[in-house]
């Protein structure tokens, strides 16, 4: 005689089902806090991190002071009473008043002054007295130099506008090959150990993909997050709050465009890590995209000062994160460019995460030899 269900037993067994299964976002979540924690609980992460730190805010803070001490430092020069208002009126230099050509000659050979000024005996005003050689800042300031019109003034010291640059440039290369190695390394390892099996036996392969893509992005943004707050505490501590004043908007940009940048790369990476099944393959199908990672780099430090060439940069997906806020830190941007170029982010970012998607679903359960890019989008 069969023994009836009762209705409490019959509930009961539906809500285990119910909450057996998570639900997409509870899985997304799962996946990317379990990416999130091997991340953090990795001393070789956590120290590599602490070092980066350490090396921007160093830098910054070096160059703040350098840049002081040489604004700040002053030329010792002797003058007479006929050369004295006019060497007076220079920047950075220290004036000591002498009564004739001996005295100051003395000064010099007793290198209490780096030069003299003293009136000129032929064509020129003044007459210069060093020991070896004559500085060239004081020559070049007491000649008569020729009247000089600029056509395209720069909108930036030629040398910031370089360091910038290559900060731009390896912040972005570093933090997206990095995580994006990272989540390659993690898909791959799971499919040798056939820990992927157990994991979609769970949840979908999309939420599993979901989960490591907001993972690591988390990660990196908070890394470019820090960094711009070392850089920040820098240029205030060392007085360089001009220089602050005009990388605000572009480093805010920059952190914009670096999170969709990365969510493109980061599909890209988990679909061609996907395609393979060992450790050592995995360099077959990302270097591509390493050389996509490294083009923006190594451009924006050999055309950052050429507008054509920053102007195309800024509109490709790839190198726009590096390239639109090179372009606003110049001043060579308009107000509309930065919105048009990150409508043109996230469009290619949708069609990455759609492409990347069913190549990695495809290709999970595939193992032994690569899966190659046509049956990957086949399926």
């Amino acid at each position: 005689m069969s023994t009836p269900t009762s209705p409490s037993t019959s509930s009961g067994s539906q809500n285990s089902g119910t909450h057996g299964t998570p639900t997409v976002a509870n899985g997304i979540w799962l996946v990317a806090e379990r990416e999130i924690g091997s991340k953090l609980r990795s001393k070789a992460f956590l120290i590599s991190t602490g070092i980066l730190l350490l090396l921007a805010l160093a830098g910054i803070v070096i160059g703040g002071f350098a840049s002081k001490n040489a604004a700040t430092e002053t030329m010792p020069v002797a003058v007479t009473s006929q050369t004295s208002a006019a060497v007076s009126a220079l920047p950075n230099v220290t004036v000591t008043e002498v009564s004739d050509q001996a005295e100051a000659e003395k000064l010099v050979r007793d290198e209490k002054v780096d030069a003299a000024v003293l009136p000129g005996t032929g064509a020129s005003d003044f007459t210069i007295v060093a020991l070896k050689d004559a500085p060239g800042d004081l020559v070049a300031a007491l000649s008569q130099a020729p009247e000089v019109q600029i056509l395209e003034p720069a909108t930036a010291n030629p040398l910031l506008r370089y360091f910038i640059a290559i900060a731009f440039g390896i912040v972005f290369m570093g933090a997206a090959a990095t995580f994006g190695g990272t989540i390659a390394q993690s898909i791959v390892e799971e499919k040798q150990t056939r820990v992927v099996e157990v994991l979609l036996s769970a949840i979908p392969a999309r939420t599993l993909l979901a989960g490591k893509v907001i993972g690591n992005t988390i990660l990196a943004m908070g890394q470019i997050l820090a960094l711009a707050a070392i850089a920040t505490i820098g240029l205030i501590v060392t007085g360089q709050r001009e220089v602050l004043s005009t990388l605000g908007s572009p480093i805010i940009w920059f952190a914009v465009f670096f999170l969709f940048g990365f969510i493109l790369l980061a599909a890209l990476f988990a679909a061609a890590a996907s395609m393979v099944s060992r450790q050592e393959d995995i360099g077959s199908t990302t270097t591509p995209i390493t050389m996509l990672i490294m083009a923006p780099y190594v451009l924006v430090i050999i055309f950052n000062d050429n507008p054509l060439v920053l102007t195309i940069m800024s509109y490709v997906p790839f190198s726009a994160p590096v390239g639109m806020p090179m372009r606003l830190f110049v001043g060579e941007a308009q107000w509309w460019e930065p919105l048009l170029s990150l409508v043109i982010l996230l469009a290619s970012c949708v069609a990455a995460i759609v492409i990347g998607a069913k190549i990695y679903e495809n290709s999970l359960l595939k193992m032994g030899s690569r899966v190659k890019l046509g049956e990957a989008l086949r399926g």
